[in-house]
C-alpha cells in the first residue's frame, strides 16, 4: 500500500486502484467534499506526475481520454482546487509523494495499461439521486429523468412553463460552463428537439443560468457528470457518425418516423402521469409543448 495523507485529502494505491478521498480541512472546497471519495481503477489512469513547486509541490492524475464521466462533463473547466485529481503536497511529504508515482507507474508498467482513449466509462460517475439548488433553480436527477424546478428570480418565460422534465430517452447530451470573471455560467440539457436552440441559458427552459454563488454553482458538475455517466459514451456516437455518412446525408429519415417519434413521446408522458410522476397541470403543459414542437 502506498499512500500519502496531506491537508487537502487522502490517495491511497493497492496496486489495483487509487482511491482518492478529500481532506476535512475547511480550506478543502465544497465541491470536493461534496463529490466525495473516488475509486479510480488503474486501468483508466494514463499517467500520473508530481509538478514541483516554490514552497510545496502537487501531485497529478491523469486519466485516459472517456475513462470518467466527470471529466467529459466538465471538459476540463473543473477550477484546480476542485479537481479531484490534483493533490497540493507539503515540501517536506514530497518524497513520499514520489513513492506513490513510481508505485503507480511501476504497476502501469507492469499491467501495460495503454494510453489510448477508452470506449466506455471506467468510473460510475456520482451516484443518484442527487439534487443541487442554484440562483437560477433547483436541477435535480434520479438515474431516469432530469427535473427542474425554477426559483422565484428565473426569468418569467421560464417560470411559466412550469417544472421542466427530462426523460433519459429525450436527452443528447449535456453541457456545463462554470462561471468564470463576470460571465454566468449555464447548465443545458440538450435535447432531440432542441439541439439546434440558440437562446441564451436565462431564457433557455432546458438550461440553468449560473450567477450568484460560485461555490453552489459548481456542484452543478455533479448532477453534469451523473447524467452523463448514463448516456451513451462519446466513442459510440462517434462510431456513429462514421458509419455510412454519405447513405445518411443522401437519404432523409422517412417522415413517418416523425410520427413515431410524436407517439413515444405523448406514451411517455401518460405513462409518467398514470405513474404520478407528472400532475394533471404539468402533464398538460408538457403535452401541449410536444405537440408544438411537432
Amino acid at each position: 500500500m502506498a499512500e500519502i495523507i496531506q491537508r487537502d485529502g487522502t490517495w491511497a494505491f493497492d496496486g489495483d486502484t487509487v482511491r482518492i478521498t478529500p481532506g476535512l480541512h475547511r480550506s478543502v472546497p465544497l465541491f470536493r467534499q461534496t463529490y466525495g471519495e473516488v475509486a479510480v481503477p488503474l486501468a483508466a489512469v494514463s499517467g500520473i506526475v508530481l509538478e514541483p513547486e516554490r514552497r510545496r509541490g502537487r501531485l497529478r492524475l491523469r486519466l485516459r481520454e472517456g475513462a470518467d464521466p466527470l471529466l467529459q462533463a466538465t471538459c476540463g473547466r473543473l477550477p484546480d482546487a476542485a479537481d479531484p485529481y490534483r493533490l497540493t503536497v507539503d515540501a517536506d511529504r514530497t518524497g513520499v509523494a514520489e513513492y506513490v508515482a513510481e508505485e503507480i507507474r511501476r504497476a502501469l508498467l507492469l499491467d501495460r495499461v495503454p494510453k489510448k482513449p477508452v470506449k466506455a466509462y471506467l468510473l460510475p460517475g456520482p451516484p443518484v439521486p442527487v439534487s443541487v439548488r442554484t440562483s437560477d433553480g433547483t436541477v435535480s436527477f434520479d438515474g431516469t429523468r432530469v427535473r427542474i424546478d425554477w426559483a422565484d428570480t428565473s426569468e418569467r418565460v421560464k417560470r411559466a412553463t412550469g417544472p421542466r422534465i427530462i426523460t433519459m430517452g429525450d436527452l443528447v447530451q449535456v453541457e456545463w460552463l462554470p462561471p468564470t470573471g463576470h460571465e454566468d455560467g449555464s447548465l443545458r440539457f440538450v435535447t432531440r428537439e432542441t439541439v439546434f436552440s440558440k437562446l441564451p441559458p436565462e431564457k433557455d427552459p432546458y438550461a440553468l443560468d449560473l450567477w450568484g454563488s460560485a461555490r453552489r454553482n459548481l456542484l452543478t458538475a455533479i448532477v453534469a457528470a451523473a447524467v452523463t455517466a448514463r448516456l451513451p459514451h462519446p466513442s459510440t456516437r462517434a462510431a456513429t457518425r462514421d458509419v455510412e455518412p454519405a447513405a445518411r446525408a443522401d437519404a432523409p429519415p422517412p417522415a413517418s418516423d416523425h410520427h413515431d417519434v410524436l407517439l413515444r413521446r405523448l406514451r411517455e408522458l401518460g405513462r409518467l402521469h398514470r405513474d404520478g410522476v407528472l400532475t394533471d397541470e404539468e402533464f398538460a403543459m408538457t403535452k401541449a409543448a410536444v405537440l408544438r414542437t411537432f
